[in-house]
Formats: C-alpha cells, sequence, structure tokens
C-alpha cells in the first residue's frame, strides 16, 4: 500500500519513524488467545483481532475484554463469514454470499458491532471482509456500507491495492513462510516510507497458519526497530493517514 504523495517523498509517519506497521488476525481463533497476544505482550506491540460472532465461545469472552483492555483492537469480521459458494461445501449454503442481499449483510455488520461493544465497550469498530470480498448476493456492498456509517475503516484481503480506506489491502504469509519471509516485506515498506498491514490467521495452529517461530521473529524485529517502525492497531494507523493525507 503506497502511500506516498509523490513516488520522490515518503510519507511522514509519528516520532520521525519510516513506515507503520499493522498485525492482524481473523477468524477469533483460539492461537489468537493462547499464542499471539501472549507474544505480542511479551514484544510491548497492540494488534487488531477481527473476531467472528459465530465463532466466539462464552468462556472466551473475559479473554478478549482483557486484551482490548491492554490495547487490543477487536474488528468486526461479520457473524457468520459469509463467502462465495466456492469457498465453502455445497452443504453450507446458507454461509454462503450468495445467499446475502445488501440489507442482510449491512444487518449482520451492524449487529457485530453491538456485540463488540458488549465486550470492549467501545462504540466504532473497523470491519475485515469475509474472505476479502464485499459481495453479498452478487453484489457489491462496500458503497452501501461506507454510506451507512456503520464502520470508518474495512481491511481487505487483497494486495497490492489502493489508498481507499475503506478497501485496504492486506498482506498473507502461507505456512510455508520464516520470520525473514515477514521481515523482507517489513524492510521493503520501511525503505519505501510505506504503510504495511499483515494479515494472520492461525499462529502456531488452527488453520492457514504461520509457524509461532516465525512469527516471534518477527514480533522481535518490529520490537528492536521500535525507533524507526511504528507499529499499531487498524485504527489506530488509519485515523493517522486519513488526517494526514499529505507525504
Amino acid at each position: 500500500m503506497a502511500l506516498t504523495a509523490a513516488p520522490a517523498e515518503a510519507r511522514q509517519w509519528p516520532e520521525g519513524r519510516r513506515a507503520a506497521v499493522v498485525l492482524t488476525y481473523d477468524d477469533a481463533l483460539p492461537s489468537d488467545l493462547d499464542i499471539a497476544i501472549p507474544a505480542l505482550d511479551a514484544a510491548g506491540l497492540k494488534g487488531t483481532f477481527f473476531l467472528i460472532g459465530n465463532a466466539l465461545l462464552p468462556e472466551q469472552i473475559a479473554r478478549w475484554r482483557a486484551a482490548a483492555a491492554e490495547g487490543h483492537e477487536l474488528g468486526n469480521h461479520t457473524i457468520r463469514h459469509a463467502c462465495p459458494q466456492t469457498n465453502y461445501p455445497p452443504a453450507r449454503k446458507l454461509d454462503t454470499s450468495e445467499a446475502y442481499d445488501v440489507p442482510m449483510m449491512l444487518a449482520e455488520i451492524r449487529t457485530m458491532n453491538t456485540m463488540l461493544t458488549a465486550i470492549d465497550g467501545k462504540l466504532q469498530h473497523s470491519f475485515a471482509t469475509p474472505c476479502g470480498q464485499h459481495l453479498a448476493g452478487g453484489v457489491d456492498y462496500l458503497s452501501e456500507l461506507r454510506a451507512s456509517g456503520l464502520v470508518r475503516y474495512t481491511r481487505s484481503a487483497g494486495w497490492p491495492g489502493g489508498e481507499d480506506p475503506m478497501d485496504v489491502p492486506c498482506r498473507w504469509f502461507d505456512e510455508k513462510a520464516t520470520g525473514a519471509d515477514m521481515i523482507a516485506a517489513v524492510k521493503s515498506a520501511e525503505e519505501a516510507g510505506d504503510l504495511l498491514v499483515l494479515g494472520f490467521h492461525g499462529v502456531g495452529g488452527d488453520y492457514l497458519k504461520v509457524s509461532a517461530e516465525a512469527h516471534a521473529q518477527l514480533l522481535a524485529y518490529l520490537k528492536d526497530h521500535s525507533d524507526t517502525i511504528w507499529v499499531a492497531p487498524f485504527s489506530t494507523v488509519m485515523d493517522y493517514v486519513t488526517s494526514h493525507p499529505e507525504g
């Protein structure tokens, strides 16, 4: 995500840092609570966790509330995580985006916002599109979501992308990725003066995972370079980006 006013002039980040990195985690997975959050806390870093409503367990609520109280961001990833039919086996038609229409999707996002407020007490939440797409019944709902005011910022799953705060690109790494692979992406962002949003599902467990070791190596690098790299939750960074449109 090249957030520069001109190719030769890099964006200015807080306290003279050269780049911004956002660490995002999807789906309210057990490894978020058991591995990712403890690792972030140990490094003194804060992440953004996009929660799915129907993945939340009652016994986890206190832990998510505590994470939010410690400065981690809880974001909206809908209630049912409706994706295109091609992403699911035929038996899950109820959960496909084809089974929705735009009013249904916006109602679900509104309901998930209410659930998040009950956990963290905040009235505004960011959003991550399920499976990186914003379709409901084959209709793109992004413009209506934008007009609704339900969310200010939306993270997509595509990379690279543009500068729309309602469709922010995100870079992902697969199970074979090493800490060096992720650190190389950070170094590229630092050289360009860019924002880098990183996306994770499982960390050391669950699915679409990266190893706990690779994740820990990334966090160690970010901690060691905190004087040049700004690491903050998604909404915090996007607040800064939208209030400082200049490079």
